[in-house]
Formats: structure tokens, sequence, C-alpha cells
């Protein structure tokens, strides 16, 4: 079958060729380059998207999967060749199950949080999700991606909450991860009682790994179950302030080590204000410079037996901890409410996007990192930033602890307006400077994105050569995403 006739099959799955569908596919808000694709194709079910990857490999048609709705911020869904195709999955939108009594949920990667969190609170259970995901960010996407979620005391491993998945392979196979690989077909193993939540196997292999920060270079995710949590009857969220990070770090580490917190994140001043002004632009200097340097957000939570008993003694333990430190716990920083906060991330962003809402755009550069190292890395992108004249008063820092608050999710915030070009490049040059420097000063890039994605990649060739390897085996007409990711 020739390209062309690739083209025109593919329109029974809901594809266009219109411009305006193109060019949206065609760029995003980051620095690579743009790509216009051929055709957006758009699966409704299971069926279609194996009946694409079959004929993206006889024609040898580039596909880029794309399960998220717009703004696109990290360059993964823009082509980076010519005459691609991208598999758009916002329509598969199916809630498959929610299972309160296994703390499990499965469903399509065109479900949004937006969708998901209210079918899975009617069950009394509640997501591990990342901080003020997009409005149209799907599930299975944000999964997919390793976004740092805010609740470490439920992060047992870097890939939970992911479970299972089923995948479309690059060569067109079929294949379950986990529990969900059998013995039988899925809706077989719920016959029977079976759930999808173990994500290891099949066999002793963590195949979850594999499709996790690939970018869509492995193959395509036709749906995937993830780890829920029981729904809280009582929440007593807190704000502690401070110009004194360090401290604030310290008193994280025994929050999470002690188990006596859910939700459990640090942001500085400018995106506490970035995400709570309400009114743009003069309110936005006015809270900032009401914040604290440094806030620490964190969540006290009751359940179904003696809740009332159970926070109170776990706020009178915190309590001891926080004077010892010399820091006190409120129920406000300058102005934003704990209880704000709390509403806040247990949602999706409101409209427009947080990290629009500035200047228009924002460069996120973000890796893992140790407590040793975490003050000496913002030290050192403070400095990079002032030199490029970039006020580093203007960075915006998120700090997660993930994994049973075993490392961190570090991530600096450059907000920059995407009109000005000359403030376009400043922060295009600081950002390839800063993923240097910071490397070289303990960061580690485990999910790298865009232009900077070789720089990165190519100091560990072991890892690339491993990967080059199995991209043969599972992609060997190379039709997943081309020239993302080190392929």
């Amino acid at each position: 079958m020739s390209d062309a006739a690739a083209l025109e099959t593919m329109v029974a799955f809901g594809a266009s060729r219109e411009r305006a569908d193109l060019d949206e596919y065609s760029k995003d808000i980051s620095f690579v380059n743009p790509v216009r694709p051929a055709l957006v194709a758009r699966p409704r079910n299971t069926e279609d998207v194996r009946k694409i990857v079959q004929l993206a490999n006889e024609t040898k048609t580039p596909l880029v999967p794309v399960s998220s709705g717009p703004p696109h911020f990290r360059g993964d869904t823009v082509p980076s060749v010519g005459g691609a195709v991208i598999v758009d999955m916002s329509g598969m939108k199916k809630v498959m199950v929610v299972d309160r009594k296994r703390r499990v949920a499965m469903c399509e990667p065109g479900v949004t949080f937006g969708e998901l969190i209210p079918e899975v609170r009617r069950e009394g259970l509640r997501l591990n999700m990342p901080l003020l995901p997009r409005k149209s960010k799907s599930v299975v996407g944000s999964i997919l991606e390793r976004e740092p979620v805010i609740m470490p005391k439920y992060q047992w491993d870097i890939s939970d909450p992911l479970a299972c998945a089923e995948i479309f392979f690059g060569t067109g196979d079929e294949f379950r991860t986990g529990q969900a690989a059998g013995p039988g077909t899925v809706a077989e193993q719920w016959a029977v009682g079976g759930v999808q939540k173990a994500p290891y196997g099949p066999g002793t292999a963590s195949w979850h790994r594999l499709i996790q920060g690939a970018q869509g270079t492995m193959g395509i995710v036709t749906w995937a179950s993830m780890r829920c949590e029981i729904l809280p009857s009582l929440e007593e969220p807190f704000v502690v302030g401070s110009s004194n990070l360090d401290m604030l770090l310290e008193l994280t580490y025994w929050l999470i080590r002690l188990r006596m917190v859910n939700e459990c994140l640090i942001l500085n001043n400018t995106n506490l204000a970035a995400l709570f002004t309400k009114e743009w632009p003069n309110d936005y200097e006015k809270l900032k410079d009401a914040l604290p340097a440094w806030n620490l957000f964190y969540t006290v939570a009751g359940y179904e037996y003696f809740p009332e008993e159970r926070v109170s003694s776990q706020i009178k333990d915190i309590t001891e901890i926080t004077q010892r430190l010399g820091v006190e716990a409120a129920k406000a920083a300058g102005g934003v409410s704990a209880n704000e906060i709390l509403k806040a991330v247990q949602q999706p962003c409101g409209e427009p996007y947080w990290k629009l809402r500035q200047k228009g755009a924002c460069q996120d550069i973000f890796y893992l990192t140790i407590f040793d190292k975490l003050q000496g890395q913002i030290g050192a992108m403070n400095d990079l930033a002032e030199k490029a004249g970039y006020p580093a008063s203007n960075i915006g820092v998120y700090i997660q602890p993930i994994v049973q608050g075993t490392s961190y999710h570090c991530e600096f915030n450059l907000f920059y307006d995407p009109d000005n070009q000359r403030e376009l490049n400043r922060v295009k040059e600081i950002s390839t400077l800063a993923i240097k420097n910071l490397m070289a000063n303990g960061a580690f890039f485990s999910r790298p994105y865009g232009e900077s994605t070789g720089m990165i990649l190519n100091r560990d060739a072991a890892t690339v050569s491993v990967l080059d390897k199995l991209k043969k085996i599972f992609d060997p007409n190379n039709v997943m995403n081309p020239g993302k990711v080190c392929f």
C-alpha cells in the first residue's frame, strides 16, 4: 500500500487533514522545531489502534501518540520527522473499573483528571495525582510520564501509581503488563474477581518500566489501571513558611518518615503567588511580597474510624517536631489559606493554566535529586539566571518529595512572554546552560525532553545501547514517535 493510500485508509479512524488541526499539533510551548504532521487520526477503540499500528508498519508511516489536550509543553507530541500521523487518543474515554475494596481504577487514555476524580470519589476513593494538572491532562498520559505525585506517603516505587497497562507495541503486537497478563483475558479475570493492580510481570520482568517515560517511542497504551487511596472523612491542612529551606526539608523528612501526612509539597513564593493570584498583574506582586520565601504545605487526615482522634493525635505529634525545629504550622500564609490550597491541589487547574497566567509561556526544568544536593543546585540555578539577566526572584520553584520521601523532584519554572523574542531567547539559553550546570552538580534528569535529550542521555552510553536494542525488538520499523528520546 502506498503512503497516500495509507493516509486515505486512516480517514476511517476519524482522521483529519484540516490545516487548523495539523497546525495545532505542529508545535507547542517548547523550543522544539515545528513540524506539521500529515494527518491526525482519532481512534475510537482498541481495534482502531491495532489497525493504525499495523497499517503504519506496512507503509513505514511515523506515528505520534497524543492523549492530553492542549496546551502541550515538552515537545514530545510534536513530530520530529515529516509525514507523521498524530494518533489522538483523547476520544477514548471509558472508565472501565473503579474498585474500592482493592483501591484500583482503570481507564482509557482519553480520560482526564477532571473526568476521573468524580468517578473514583463516588466509590470513596481518590487519586494520587500531580500538582494542579491542566484541565485537559490525560490521567494515563500523566502516569506514563512519571509525573511526581503529591502524596509521597503512598508512593512505594518511582512507577507508582501505575498498575497494569495494555499496549500495542510498534510491531503491532498486543501486550498486557502485570496481573493483566493473565491467565485469561481481562474480562475473564473480572468474572472470577480478579483486578489488574500488581504491575510486575509477566514473569520476573517489570515490563511497565519499558513504556514509562518512553514518550510513545515503544508503543501505544490503550488502557491503564492505577492504584488509588481511600478518601478521608476528615482533613486538616497546614502551611509552614520560612526563609530557611533546609529547616522545611528536615520537617518534611520527619512528616513522611513517620507517615503522618498525605499531601506534602514545597513551593517558593513565586509559584505560590502564581497559583493563587486572582487579579493580574497588580495582585501578583502584592501577594508574592506577603508570602514567606519558602512554603511547606501538608495535610493530616482521618478516615472512617475515629477520625477526630487520629487527626488530633497526629497534630500533637507534629507540633512537637515543629517546636523542636523552631518553625510554626499555620492555617494560612501571606493571605493564602491552607484550606484554599487543599481545595486547589485536589483538582485539576482552572483556566487559564497557572503556568501561563503570568506571561503566556513557561519553560520547566525538572530533575530528581537528594537532600544533600538540593540547596547547592538551587543556588547554582539562581546564579546562572542572574548572570543571564533573568532575576532569580522571578523563578518559580516546586519541590516534591517522592517515593516515601527518599528523594525529591525539583522543578524550576521560567515564565516568559512568547511574543518577546529577546525574552524567549534568554530563557532558551538559560534552559540549555542550566541543564549542563545542574548535571555537574548531581542532578538526575530521569525524564529528558526536547533538544536537551541527547546531551543528557549521551552521558550514559550503556543505557542508550540497551534502549536501542529494545527499540529494535519492540519497534523494528521505527514507526513509533521517531526522533524522540535517543532514537
